[in-house]
């Protein structure tokens, strides 16, 4: 009788290390697509990202390169001073949105050009969001507003 308990009892911690390994993994796979994570244009530049890979960029839009097409399409270039990535959005872009403001995009890099499927600005006159500021302040271009 012993040793059918005790096999029963590997039997049981076996199924129960396969099923927690089995579900960490659907776990991992199922996180996947829900990270993305911030470059910076620099970084994207010099690192690109993998064909189909959704990330987050951020900078300042680059005085002079929003331009609107026809409808809801929009083209402009983000910039960290260092370098210069071309961003198309099809959709309404926030009301605080412009040339020399911060933003946040979310989208893939297709043929160099980053094709946005979220556009985020500014809250207000001194708000810029922390991922860019750090990026700004890695570049050393990033100065402290007066407020």
């Amino acid at each position: 009788m012993k040793s059918l308990k005790k096999q029963r009892r590997i039997q049981i911690i076996a199924v129960a290390v396969v099923a927690l390994t089995l579900s960490t993994a659907l776990i991992g796979y199922a996180m996947k697509d829900g990270i993305n994570l911030f470059r910076s244009p620099t970084q994207v530049v010099e690192e690109p990202p993998r064909k189909g890979e959704v990330f987050r960029i951020g900078g300042l839009v680059l005085e002079g390169s929003l331009t609107r097409g026809e409808g809801t399409s929009v083209t402009f270039s983000v910039t960290d001073t260092n370098a210069i990535v071309p961003v198309s959005y099809t959709g309404v872009l926030p009301d605080l949105f412009g040339e020399n403001q911060g933003m946040v995009g979310t989208g893939t890099l297709q043929d160099g050009v980053f094709v946005a499927s979220e556009i985020l600005a500014k809250h207000d006159e001194s708000y810029m969001p922390k991922e860019v500021v750090d990026a700004l302040k890695e570049q050393g271009v990033f100065q402290e507003s007066s407020e």
